[in-house]
């Protein structure tokens, strides 16, 4: 699910493996440290990351790479 908004996409990215407030936290840090990622909200009970960025700077594929590496499933 993708919307176009005044400050780029949102996305919603489903993360598996996440139990607590630190994996929370890890997975929006691997996410905002992307260029071109701008927020990173995630949902520990909905099990996801939403992420709003600028699809000229960083792919959907980039995000999951970065919660992958962060030693999570996306």
């Amino acid at each position: 699910m993708s919307l176009f908004g005044p400050k780029g996409e949102t996305t919603t990215i489903d993360v598996k493996g996440m139990s607590c407030n630190h994996c929370k936290m890890t997975v929006e840090k691997a996410l905002k440290a992307l260029d071109g990622v701008s927020k990173a909200t995630v949902d520990l009970d909905k099990a996801n990351a939403t992420v709003t960025y600028d699809p000229k700077k960083v792919t959907i594929d980039d995000m999951k790479k970065a919660i992958i590496d962060a030693g999570y499933e996306a």
